[in-house]
This record gives structure tokens, sequence and C-alpha cells, in this order.
């Protein structure tokens, strides 16, 4: 790809500023493809993270309860929630903030902030961009993780936080490359964002699917780091995708507030409150779901391995792996869907994000792989 006058046009539409590796967008448009958007052919979805155990039935039956109490606005604070998360994350109920799941609480942020240079990594949900794009950032800069480091970040991300960043989002652990920062360099890092007076959005999505959540957050640093917002949600660990339901976490009550009245009222809706409280009860669920994907996941980065494909280590409940050919069409005979990642700045559309799901769904996923990969292996397809 050529140079032009210091620009360089990237295969999404966005024109950027290249400078030492990173990338500066001073024109942007909107990202909307994600995963879970399956046809009426496709009997397997692996493009959405969501808990493969389905919605536990607790939260299933508060769905069915709150419908006799749909006729009333929903509470406009989520106070019963907020108190109910609050004293399962061990925090005051000031410091919580419900809304219409993750991306919603982004948007809000970066409406009530208004930031005019934000720094992001590439590859990462989109959301991150599209929202500073939407409230016209001046200027966003993205951070390359690279390949050969497995995406993870190092000591070197700290040089892009200069003075006058006004927001920064990191997802933990990444999206799609589901690999996690060490604590000590996320620390490292909002003591930094503290000093610049950076406001540090930290996407704790997925946080729940490493190993031991509990040694990668900052949720018990709030007070340490005021300028510190963690994004949560019930839709990854609970299947909850449908009911839009998150919530953020700070110390900066002022900055809630903000956020608060940044949107429309009512944004949680009674079906959802209810199904939140429902949440908090299912541990049982919690430890299953885990157990399930550290197990599947495992054993889907061992055989996705074997066949020879470059699959990140990941630490979530997906796997991002590079194919030697395109697959899309190829796996949508088999009725199986994957999240193509070409649309994810620093991939290209042989990178694909696989859910890990049930066992048996699995093996049918690694199964049509071997298949078409043999294939392509007897046919002569030559690897791009």
């Amino acid at each position: 790809m050529t140079l032009q006058n210091g620009f360089i046009p990237v295969n999404n539409g966005l024109t950027t500023v290249v400078n030492n590796g990173l990338t500066t967008v001073v024109n942007s448009r909107l990202t909307t493809v994600h995963g879970g958007n399956p046809s009426d052919e496709i009997k397997l979805d692996f493009s959405a993270s969501v808990s493969p155990l389905g919605v536990p039935d607790g939260v299933r039956l508060a769905i069915c309860h709150a419908a006799e109490s749909v006729d009333r606005y929903p509470d406009p604070f989520c106070r019963r929630l907020t108190a109910a998360i609050a004293h399962a994350e061990e925090l005051s109920p000031d410091f919580v903030l419900c809304g219409a799941g993750a991306s919603d609480l982004i948007f809000r942020a970066v409406t009530a902030q208004r930031p005019q240079r934000a720094v992001i990594t590439a590859p990462a949900f989109a959301e991150y961009e599209n929202a500073l794009s939407l409230f016209h950032c001046r200027e966003i800069v993205r951070y390359p993780l690279r390949e050969d480091r497995d995406f993870r970040m190092d000591e070197t991300f700290l040089q892009i936080l200069l003075p006058g960043t006004d927001m920064l989002f990191l997802c933990q652990p990444n999206n799609p490359a589901g690999t996690s920062i060490p604590k000590e360099l996320l620390i490292r890092i909002a003591e930094h964002c503290r000093n610049i007076h950076c406001r540090l959005i930290l996407d704790e999505c997925f946080t729940d699917f490493l190993n031991r959540p509990g040694d990668f957050t900052l949720k018990n640093m709030l007070t340490t780091f005021p300028d510190l917002l963690i994004v949560r949600a019930f839709t990854k660990l609970y299947g909850c995708a449908g009911i839009r339901l998150g919530y953020a976490l700070c110390a900066d009550k002022t900055f809630l507030e903000c956020m608060r009245v940044s949107g429309p009222p009512w944004n949680v809706s009674v079906p959802a409150q209810e199904a939140g409280l429902a949440a908090l009860h299912e541990t049982k669920y919690i430890q299953r779901v885990r157990e399930l994907i550290a197990k599947e996941r495992s054993r889907m980065y061992r055989e996705l391995s074997a066949m020879e494909l470059r699959v990140v280590p990941g630490e979530a409940n997906f796997l991002l792996f590079r194919a030697p050919q395109p697959l899309d069409e190829a796996l949508e005979r088999y009725g199986i869907l994957l999240r193509n990642c070409g649309n994810f700045h620093g991939l290209n559309p042989l990178w694909y994000r696989a859910a890990v799901r049930m066992p048996e769904e699995n093996s049918c996923l690694l199964a049509a792989l071997r298949e078409i990969l043999s294939r392509c292996k007897k046919e002569n397809i030559p690897r791009l």
C-alpha cells in the first residue's frame, strides 16, 4: 500500500495519518458489523461470544415474571439492581451506574466527556472508535498490537499516552485476540493516566472468563484512580445478549451522574433489571460456565493448532486464528458461522474468531475445518 502525501487508506474506508508506527484517524465513519447475525441457513453460530449454556433458569423465570410489570415505567435509577451489583462487587452503590449493555455505557462515557484526543488499540472492539467518531473526537490514535507478540501489550504503550490525551480505551482481555494485560502493566497505565488527567475506560466484559479474574481486574483500585471507569455486562457470562444490561464502576460520582444524564431516561427496562437481580444469584451457573470454557478452550486450541492454523493463545471464551484460505462460504455449507475479523484494524479477512461453545458443537466445527483444509490441500489450493 502506498503513502500519498502522508495519508494512507485502510480497508474500511478510514483516512489516517501514519506516524512512527501509530495510526491517527482524522476522518472516520462508523463500523457496525459484529457477530451474532446468522442467516436461516446457519445451525451453529460461533460468531457471538456468549455463554454456551444459555440463559440461566432463574434469569429466564425472572424475565417471565417481569412481563406482569411492563405496563409501568422502569426505575430510572435502577436502585434495587444498583444496590445488588454494589453488594456483589463489594463497592459503594455510589460507584455503580447501570446501562443498556456495555455499548450504551461506552457511548454515554464519550458523550459525557467529549474527548478531543483519544487512544485505542488495534485490533479492538469497534464501538470504542464508533463512539469517539460519532461525537467528533478530533484525534483518535490507534496503537497497533503485534501478531508476533500474540497481540499483547508491553511497556512501549506508555510512550503514546501524551499530555492532552483525554481518553483511553482498553479491553481486559482483548477482543478479538483474547489475550490479557498483565496487572502490573495495567496499574502503570492507570497511574500514567492519572498523572495526565486521562480518562481510562477499561472494558472488563470478558474478564470473568480468565483463569483467575481477581488477578486482572482493577475494581479494587477505583478510589486510587478516580479517572478509571470499568465497564461490565451481563451479556457474555450469562448468555443475556438480548436483554441489553451492563454496568459501569467508577469512584468519580460526578462523572457517573454526567453519564446518566447523557442519554435518554428509562434505558434499562423492567425485564432487564429483574434479569440482572436474578443473575447475581447464579453462582453455580458461573462456576459451570467457567469450567466448561476453560476445558473446551484448551481442547480447541490444541486441535486448531494441529491443523497448522495460526492460533492466538486466548484466555477468554473465544479463540482468534488465521486460516490459509477464506473459510466463510465453505463453513456456511456446513451451517456454521464464524466471526470474520477482516473489519478489525490490524487484521485481514483470513482472521477468524470462534466462540467456545458446547463440546459437541465445538467438535462439529473442528471436524468441518479439518475436512475443508484437507480438501484445499488435496486440490492444491495455494495458501494466502
